[in-house]
């Protein structure tokens, strides 16, 4: 079945005549085209048969562009469940060029903001696949803590520049990374990072030189360098709780040339609730990837007890199953969404591109 519904969440509205097979591969469209409420239209399908507990499957490439969500999941329709809670289990929100975004959300019990506004639980984690020199982390889910930290196991030293923590900015708008007036480009919006009531630890300094200030000193290309030997890390403590909406860091540092080096390989941003450090945004980079140049596949392994997702094969994430018991659809869609990049018009006519799905079932 196709879709055709628009969101304020979107920069589009979708519909079935977005969706079409070509040589035997689905491609789901985008249009620069008014419809819908939006200057923009992409395409959504899910199937009529609705699956419980197995193996889900996909094969498939991004759109080639910033601000688009590549996404394969699983919800629930209609009313409450007789079994657990309306729930819905993205596979992979996927993010140009390669980032894979996991997410678990409760749509069945809601709490109510100070603003009147609606909060469902919901548990997100990211995994980038290639190295950068600059990261803006848009959380679709913005998280409230008092402690955010870096880690990485990076087997020598490096430099992370300017470290960001933004709160929410209903617009979905940030600061371009590499900029030298970030924390004034964007009215209203508060870096928290420079706030008067943090303070910053880490795991050391290269020769012990103490380096950690130059993470906020508003030039991106300066950088605190960590020691030599041992798990790397810095930490963020507010003396009370904010809300986060982006996080943004460089890293390596640039030649003459304007070529980058020594760009971080692998690292986890995380937050603090309840005791428990939880991830925010993971890399795990060997090479660097285009996901819109590639076929890649992306699994969950799905029962009473666990969710288990995958990226190729291999394990990305485990989770405790709390409230995901019932029977629900499989849904592939393609969107651009406000919290992820730029929206731009070399988008028009670019697609989501699937090989197959499957599904298994255990006998």
């Amino acid at each position: 079945m196709s879709a055709n519904y628009t969101s304020k969440n979107l920069y589009c509205s979708r519909w079935r005549e977005n969706v079409d097979v070509v040589d035997g591969v689905m491609h789901l469209n985008i249009k620069k085209e008014k419809r819908g409420g939006q200057d923009w239209t992409a395409g959504s399908i899910w199937t009529r048969k609705k699956f419980k507990y197995g193996y889900f499957e996909c094969r498939y490439k991004y759109a080639g562009g910033e601000a688009t969500n590549n996404s394969f999941w699983l919800m629930t329709r209609g009313g409450e469940p007789t079994e657990g809670k309306k729930f819905e289990i993205d596979i992979n929100e996927g993010h140009y060029p390669n980032e894979v975004s996991t997410n678990i959300h409760n749509w069945s019990d809601f709490t109510i903001m100070p603003n009147g506004r609606k909060k469902h639980a919901s548990y997100n984690e990211m995994f980038f696949f290639g190295t950068k020199p600059d990261y803006s982390i848009q959380l679709e889910i913005p998280v409230e803590t008092k402690k955010i930290r870096f880690t990485s196991k990076n087997s020598s030293r490096f430099n992370v520049g300017e470290f960001r923590v933004y709160g929410v900015n209903e617009s979905g708008e940030y600061p371009t990374v590499l900029s030298q007036t970030a924390d004034s480009d964007i009215d209203g919006l508060v870096n928290y990072a420079r706030a008067k009531n943090v303070s910053i630890t880490s795991s050391g300094s290269y020769k012990g030189n103490s380096s950690e200030n130059k993470l906020i000193d508003g030039n991106p290309l300066t950088a605190w360098t960590t020691q030599q030997e041992g798990d790397k890390w810095v930490e963020f403590t507010w003396d009370q709780s904010i809300t986060v909406g982006c996080i943004q860091f460089t890293n390596g540092w640039k030649d003459q040339s304007k070529t980058w080096h020594s760009l971080v390989s692998n690292y986890k941003i995380q937050y603090l609730k309840d005791g428990e450090w939880r991830d925010i945004s993971v890399l795990d980079a060997s090479k660097e990837n285009d996901f819109s140049e590639e076929y890649h596949t992306y699994g969950l392994e799905w029962d009473e007890n666990e969710l288990v997702f995958y990226f190729d094969g291999k394990e990305l994430r485990r989770s405790k199953n709390d409230f995901c018991y019932s029977e629900a659809p499989i849904f592939l869609s393609l969107a651009l969404i406000k919290w992820h990049g730029v929206l731009k018009d070399d988008l028009d006519g670019k697609s989501m591109k699937v090989d197959y799905v499957k599904y298994y079932q255990k006998k």
